[in-house]
């Protein structure tokens, strides 16, 4: 029973999410239900001493990324800077290949530091204009923006600043570069096989004589894309290049400035305890902050005219966006971490902890969890925060690096997370126009494809050596 009601609540939250509601208000709901049913004089206690918490536990961590980030996108686009790569990218590609074309932009965007939920925004109106001349079907575009944006880059490649190859740094005491040959491979892997099963798709629809769809049917339909003045987009591509070079430096120069801790007094009158920060377990998190900001300066310095022009508006815009991904991704981990504390959880975590290879274990306990509380970020959180030390003691039994398990984590967090309650999944659909029936199957398809990767790369690492 209480196996059953950790699944129900886990239910009723992709239920709620399928029919459009909001995560951040039926998290808690879901949550605290199925505490209501296990025990219910620990209702208010798990709300304000653990989902409360934890919520606020990883915006404190994690909100300055997701806030910077979201204003460089922001930017990106009020300069122009977007338009710019996605026109260079078709024109190199050409409209007659337009999945390719619309997942190198997304690729491009995601590795050079933009939110993918800022990319959502931005490819989509280029995608609706290049599906729409190609006559393939908008259902596919969900599917192709996720393969180019919540997958390679959000997690696999080596650098890549998106917070998912943030948070295990924190655990292992390894870097965003973590793994990189490994990293590379399943990029690669998910690249080839996601290109290979919407070309498929493509095709299939193409010999049922399926178009891009009806006109007057279709919902959230952009504007025919014209062009225009664009920047040269040498010029525009310089500042993701800045994001991923700062990154890089920042994540050599912080620990060896700090050292492995740094503390300080929060105040000349009084005897206040020292603050004691651990360098280590945030210094990752520093530097992809830095690296934004140092992106951020770039924009205005390079596209002073056009982004001051709509700098409030578009800053309000993103700050706003900044908020709604990172509360949806901090109440997912306030759910996940209710739900980690219920019986009924537990008989999950005996079945997990009772596979014997050490990063087979580890990548089944993030990925199950990261599905469960619909956040890559939010499931390997709870995984790492619950079972790190675990994880590092087999590892190191068994004569694995660090930077193995980081890679593991990380492209295992983004496996199974695109469940249909998942918040970049819920802003997709609602962007495209379109509802999880017309196109969740190619989402999950390629949710599919991302999970194999990690097994394919453990594979890879124990029949090769390759790190």
């Amino acid at each position: 029973m209480a196996f059953v009601i950790v699944l129900a609540a886990l239910v009723f939250l992709m239920f709620v999410a399928y029919r459009g509601y909001s995560v951040i208000l039926f998290a808690p709901v879901a949550a605290l239900g199925a505490v209501m049913l296990t025990d219910p004089s620990l209702v208010a206690p798990m709300f304000t001493g653990l989902f409360m918490d934890k919520m606020v536990g990883f915006l404190k961590l994690y909100f300055p990324v997701f806030l910077l980030g979201a204003i460089f996108g922001k930017l990106i686009e009020l300069s122009g800077f977007s338009k710019s790569i996605v026109a260079a990218t078709i024109k190199l590609f050409g409209a007659g290949r337009a999945m390719l074309s619309i997942v190198a932009v997304c690729a491009l965007l995601t590795y050079g530091g933009v939110s993918l939920f800022v990319v959502v925004f931005a490819v989509y109106p280029f995608a609706a204009e290049l599906f729409r001349q190609s006559d393939i079907p908008k259902r596919l575009i969900p599917g192709t923006i996720a393969l180019g944006a919540f997958t390679f880059t959000m997690d696999s490649l080596p650098g890549t600043p998106q917070i998912q190859n943030i948070i295990p740094a924190s655990f292992f005491g390894t870097d965003t570069w973590a793994a990189p040959v490994l990293g590379t491979l399943g990029g690669v892997f998910i690249l080839v096989v996601g290109l290979l099963y919407l070309d498929w798709r493509r095709r299939v629809a193409l010999k049922a004589g399926e178009g891009y769809g009806d006109a007057t049917l279709l919902l959230n339909e952009p504007a025919p894309f014209v062009g225009g003045a664009l920047a040269n987009p040498m010029l525009a591509i310089l500042p993701l290049v800045l994001v991923g070079v700062a990154n890089k430096l920042f994540t050599t120069w912080i620990p060896q400035f700090y050292g492995d801790s740094h503390s300080f007094d929060p105040a000349v009158i009084g005897n206040a305890a020292p603050v004691v920060q651990e360098v280590a377990k945030v210094a990752a998190i520093w530097a992809v902050e830095g690296a934004l900001l140092v992106g951020i300066l770039a924009v205005l310095a390079f596209a002073w005219k056009p982004v001051m022009a709509s700098f409030a508006d578009g800053t309000k815009s993103a700050i706003g966006g900044a908020l709604l991904a990172s509360m949806n991704t901090a109440s997912e981990y306030g759910f996940g971490a209710v739900i980690a504390a219920l019986p009924g959880f537990l008989i999950v975590a005996n079945a997990l902890s009772a596979i014997p290879d050490p990063l087979v274990n580890e990548a089944v306990t993030v990925t199950a969890l990261a599905g469960i509380t619909g956040s890559a970020s939010g499931g390997m959180s709870i995984a790492l925060a619950a079972m790190a030390d675990t994880f590092i003691a087999n590892a190191n039994a068994a004569g694995i690096p660090m930077e193995v398990l980081h890679r593991v984590a990380a492209m295992a967090s983004g496996g199974m997370d695109t469940l249909p309650h998942n918040g970049a999944v819920i802003t997709l659909l609602a962007v495209t126009g379109l509802t999880h029936r017309q196109a969740y199957k190619d989402i999950f398809a390629i949710t599919i494809i991302k999970t194999l990767a990690v097994f394919v790369v453990i594979g890879v690492f124990y029949g090769t050596g390759l790190v």
